[in-house]
């Protein structure tokens, strides 16, 4: 149940995006689908437009006029008429593609800045107040009441900065600057790694130094800051992501903590369990995730279709239908195939199998 209420919207949410902007340019659209695969229910508006739920609940589409295919495929045998896709100007069809990642980026800000504005900001001046004797910070000579200027060449204002430039980098170094009674210190060490365990029994490399802080204020925001908070907030959740997927790639991460179908579906219930609150911040979590996902550069999602649209931009034409047909047969090919390999790496993840 979790999981069709968290990915339903937000794959409705970002297929309107597409829509809307479509619509907004003039561009008809045949088919407004929910899914993939055979259609389970579904009504043609009085525009022309099947939308329709379909038995495959792993993302959804939009089929405008003259595609040959949801990939957006022209149809090389169908005149060009004025509403459909093709007949737009490149910088209207790119804004087109864009407009359903840019929605989920919005609706994770949306998201943010409501809890922002609802709760306050946390604020904790970047002093230790805690430090474990056996962690990485004190065994390099940070001490009780440091101040903490810099951490990798990052300035840092507030306590939580820090977590950001650790958390996702365990074994690797650190460089961090403190102030004590008016010097500068500079200290270089390696982020241990430690594996830790949420209450559902999820398992988490993470990078820990042994250093905390008891204060914790809550300021209160208007609205404006809200929105400029939760922008700087989306900001780095995209940068963990990147960095995540980047440590995965070089080597320095195990595949394993790739997540698919399945393990989205298992987090999604276990955070609605634990009330409204925790669901809806995942649901932007989620959001920034599928934006993220659907900029690559991979043939058959947005991001692929806009490196078409910046090739052409520089080649002043666009590629051949049959081109365009062959990459994003490939791109599709890979994008299952990843599907299919992170669903392995889910199931044999599942307690049945002992993990």
């Amino acid at each position: 149940m979790g999981f069709l209420l968290m990915l339903g919207p937000l794959v409705v949410l970002h297929e309107l995006g597409h829509y809307l902007v479509g619509r907004w340019f003039g561009v008809g659209a045949d088919a407004f689908s929910v899914g993939f695969g055979k259609e389970l229910a579904g009504f043609t508006d009085r525009r022309g437009t099947r939308w329709k739920l379909s038995a495959l609940p792993f993302g959804g589409y939009v089929q405008f006029r003259g595609d040959m295919n949801p990939a957006s495929i022209p149809d090389p045998d169908a005149p060009v008429e004025e509403d459909h896709f093709q007949a737009r100007p490149l910088w209207q069809r790119a804004l087109i593609v864009a407009a359903g990642p840019v929605t989920n980026f919005l609706v994770a800000i949306a998201i943010l800045a409501s809890f922002n504005l609802a709760y306050g900001r946390a604020t904790t001046p970047p002093v230790v107040e805690v430090l474990m004797e056996e962690g990485a910070a004190g065994a390099a000579g940070i001490d009780v009441g440091d101040r903490i200027v810099s951490v990798n060449g990052h300035r840092i204002e507030d306590f939580g900065d820090v977590t950001p430039l650790v958390a996702p980098y365990p074994d690797e170094p650190i460089a961090m600057t403190v102030e004590r009674g008016g010097r500068l210190l500079d200290f270089d060490f390696t982020i241990p790694g430690y594996e830790e365990q949420d209450r559902f029994g999820n398992s988490f490399h993470v990078g820990r130094i042994g250093i905390g802080s008891t204060t914790r204020d809550m300021v209160p925001v208007g609205p404006l800051e809200s929105v400029g908070l939760a922008v700087r907030q989306t900001g780095d959740i995209l940068d963990m992501m990147v960095t995540g997927i980047w440590q995965i790639v070089s080597g320095r991460r195990s595949v394993e903590e790739l997540g698919g179908p399945i393990k989205i579906a298992k987090f999604s219930g276990e955070q609605l369990s634990l009330g409204w609150q925790s669901f809806v911040s995942f649901a932007a979590l989620i959001s920034i995730n599928l934006a993220f996902i659907n900029l690559l550069p991979i043939p058959a999602l947005d991001g692929g279709h806009l490196a078409f649209y910046a090739a052409e931009a520089v080649r002043r034409k666009p590629a051949s239908p049959r081109s365009q047909e062959w990459a994003f047969r490939t791109g599709m090919a890979f994008v299952l195939a990843l599907m299919l390999f992170v669903t392995i790496i889910d199931i044999a993840s599942l307690p049945i199998f002992g993990s």
